[in-house]
C-alpha cells in the first residue's frame, strides 16, 4: 500500500513538475490508469509542496534583495520548477473565452499555441496581482505562508472544476485524463490528504486561508458555469487556468486588510 502511494504521489510530481522524479507512471504508460486516480487526491498536497519549494526559495532571496524583488525571483523560480504550466493555461482560456464568439471559435483558439493580446493581457494582470498580493502580504514570513498555503488552495480549485465541469466524452488530452476520475469524492480525498496545509494554515492564519478557499469555490463554480454553456465542458486548460486563479485569490486573501 505504502509502495502504491509513493507510485502515486511520484506520478502526480511528474504531472504537474518538471521535477525528473523516478518511479511515477507516465500517461502513456500501462500503469496510468491504476495511479492517476490516486495521483489527483494528492494534488492539492503536491500543490502545497510547490509552494513550500517556492517560499525556501523566497527565504533565500530575501536574504539579499528586498522582499519585492524576492518575489519576482522566487515566481521565476516557480515557473522553471512547473514549467509554467498553469499560466500557459491562464493566456490561452484569456484569448480563447476572450477572442471566441462561437464554441468553435473557443476550442480552435484553445488548441492555438501561439498568444493574442487577450493572453497577454490577461497573464500579466495575473502575474501582477499575484507577485503584487505577495508583496503586500505583510513580511517574508507571511508571503512564504501565502505561498504554501495558495500552492495547495489552487489544486484543489482544479477538482473542483473538474468534478463540476467533466468535458465532452469524445474529448481527449488532460481534461478527460482528469475527469475520468475526477469526482466529489476525490475532492473531498484531496482536502484529506493536504490536511497538513490545511493544519498549518488554520493555525497560522484561519482568516486568509478561508477567505481564500471560499474565493477560489466561488470561482470554480462561476467557472464552471461558464465553460458548461460555452463549449460543453472544461478542457485541460481551463483545469490550469481555474488553479492559478486560486492561486492568485488566496495569495489576495492573505494581503486583505484585517
Amino acid at each position: 500500500m505504502i509502495a502504491t502511494w509513493l507510485r502515486a504521489f511520484t506520478t502526480g510530481v511528474q504531472f504537474l513538475t518538471r521535477l525528473p522524479v523516478p518511479g511515477g507512471a507516465s500517461a502513456d504508460s500501462a500503469g496510468f490508469e491504476a495511479d492517476f486516480p490516486r495521483a489527483l487526491t494528492l494534488f492539492p498536497l503536491i500543490g502545497g509542496l510547490i509552494g513550500a519549494l517556492t517560499a525556501a526559495v523566497l527565504a533565500l532571496a530575501a536574504q539579499l534583495w528586498p522582499l519585492p524583488l524576492a518575489v519576482l525571483v522566487a515566481l521565476a523560480a516557480e515557473a522553471l520548477l512547473t514549467g509554467a504550466l498553469h499560466e500557459d493555461a491562464v493566456a490561452d482560456v484569456c484569448d480563447a473565452f476572450g477572442g471566441g464568439r462561437t464554441r468553435d471559435d473557443v476550442l480552435r483558439i484553445l488548441k492555438d499555441s501561439r498568444v493574442g493580446s487577450f493572453g497577454v493581457t490577461g497573464l500579466a494582470l495575473a502575474l501582477a496581482l499575484r507577485a503584487g498580493g505577495l508583496m503586500a502580504a505583510g513580511g517574508t514570513g507571511r508571503a512564504a505562508l501565502a505561498l504554501v498555503v495558495s500552492g495547495m488552495t489552487g489544486r484543489l480549485a482544479l477538482l473542483v472544476l473538474a468534478a463540476l465541469a467533466p468535458p465532452d466524452p469524445g474529448r481527449v488530452g488532460l481534461a478527460r485524463a482528469v475527469a475520468d476520475h475526477a469526482r466529489w469524492r476525490t475532492v473531498g480525498l484531496g482536502i484529506a490528504c493536504a490536511s497538513p496545509v490545511l493544519l498549518l494554515a488554520g493555525v497560522t492564519a484561519p482568516v486568509a486561508a478561508c477567505a481564500g478557499l471560499a474565493a477560489s469555490g466561488a470561482f470554480a463554480w462561476w467557472f464552471s458555469r461558464v465553460v458548461r454553456r460555452r463549449i460543453g465542458g472544461a478542457t485541460g486548460d481551463c483545469l490550469g487556468a481555474t488553479a492559478y486563479a486560486g492561486v492568485v485569490l488566496s495569495t489576495l486573501a492573505f494581503a486583505a486588510r484585517p
